[in-house]
């Protein structure tokens, strides 16, 4: 396994050894024993969020995006009006799923730089008593911005409407305790802070509003309600589910408590940010967020201002290097992405940046001091 590269992508990302040949068993979809694991996957991703006595978690075949359709499809009625914070990609998805859906839809879009106001929302919320929902994406990979979720919580919580969050790359590692923090329906995927696998998304849903929504969704196979039940009738999935993928995620689970939990994978995620941004910087790279609003999840840099530098050759030269990168995903100006999370420690990261100081003199790239000024 030395010779896979690492992946400074926000999921799929780099996983451990035992997690990969958690995959080498086959597994019975019926069997009691895969059944044990789905209860036990579920009951723990509960517990993470201090949700046992308050929700339901719901696996969903596919990936984040399936399980975020799933939720929207599932919890909003069609007379429902939902405002959408948008600040990046995954924003404009959950906006493209709901008016698909033909789901009255508001947004609130700040561009691909700052985080949505709480006072902003407030002032829509309280002009507009037909918004019934909320949706906030926790942390926006597409810029890597940590949006503020807890005051957007307390806001919507305060005008008594419903907050559904896209935690798809933020739940595991950032704290949430739903407890303290009011909402419908939280969303997130086997393969991002838990460092399991692509195959399949999750939903931590208010059991009481669940439970109404028999009958709702006009999708067979993305019905959450469905799911639920009959999960909780049968322990079984639905419909054929990535029997490998649950079983490397069950590994990943026992190796994220291992690690102290939520706590413990935060704390070496933010030491790799820190890490990398330093780094970065000392080779004269330039984030584009304020450290205010840097995630410990992923961080986009801007690209050097230098005819020399292209992203396809860069990620080329990268690869070379063991270490495949992400495009960025801006509307406004040209980018590239590092990851923080996953199988990554301080040998990676000082792999990473060796490879990253590596690409840029096989580039020929300029002083960094003149080509890289915001």
């Amino acid at each position: 396994m030395r010779n896979e590269p690492l992946l400074l992508t926000p999921g799929p990302l780099t996983t451990s050894l035992t997690v990969k040949q958690a995959m080498l068993r086959d597994w019975g979809s019926w069997d009691s024993d895969f059944n044990q694991i789905t209860a036990a996957i579920c009951q723990q991703l509960l517990a993470v969020a201090n949700a046992v006595d308050t929700h339901v978690c719901v696996p969903m075949q596919g990936s984040g995006t399936f399980a975020v359709e799933a939720t929207l499809a599932t919890l909003l009625s069609p007379q429902s009006k939902t405002l959408v914070l948008m600040n990046g990609a995954y924003g404009q998805r959950a906006a493209r799923i709901l008016q698909g859906l033909g789901h009255e839809t508001v947004l609130l879009d700040m561009g691909d730089y700052l985080p949505p106001d709480p006072e902003e929302v407030a002032l829509r919320l309280a002009a507009d008593p037909q918004i019934s929902h909320v949706v906030l994406i926790h942390c926006e990979t597409s810029s890597g911005i940590l949006n503020p979720l807890e005051a957007i919580a307390a806001v919507v919580a305060a005008a008594g409407r419903e907050l559904i969050i896209d935690s798809m790359s933020a739940f595991g590692a950032l704290p949430v305790d739903a407890q303290q923090l009011p909402f419908a329906a939280l969303i997130s995927s086997a393969n991002k802070c838990f460092e399991g696998v692509p195959g399949f998304g999750f939903v931590l849903v208010r059991k009481t509003l669940l439970e109404q929504c028999k009958g709702r969704c006009a999708s067979l196979s993305l019905d959450l309600y469905d799911q639920w039940h009959y999960l909780q009738k049968t322990g079984q999935w639905r419909f054929t589910p990535p029997t490998h993928v649950v079983a490397a995620f069950y590994q990943a689970l026992r190796e994220y408590h291992a690690e102290g939990g939520q706590p413990g994978r935060l704390a070496r995620y933010q030491r790799n940010r820190d890490r990398l941004v330093s780094g970065m910087r000392e080779l004269g790279f330039v984030t584009l967020l304020d450290d205010a609003w840097l995630s410990p999840i992923i961080i986009t840099f801007l690209s050097p201002d230098d005819p020399a530098f292209s992203f396809s050759a860069f990620y080329q030269a990268m690869k070379q290097r063991g270490v495949l990168i992400y495009p960025g995903k801006l509307t406004e100006v040209e980018s590239f992405r590092l990851g923080c999370i996953g199988q990554l420690h301080d040998a990676e990261i000082n792999q990473v940046l060796a490879a990253v100081a590596e690409s840029c003199q096989a580039l020929a790239l300029s002083s960094p001091e003149i080509c890289l000024e915001r």
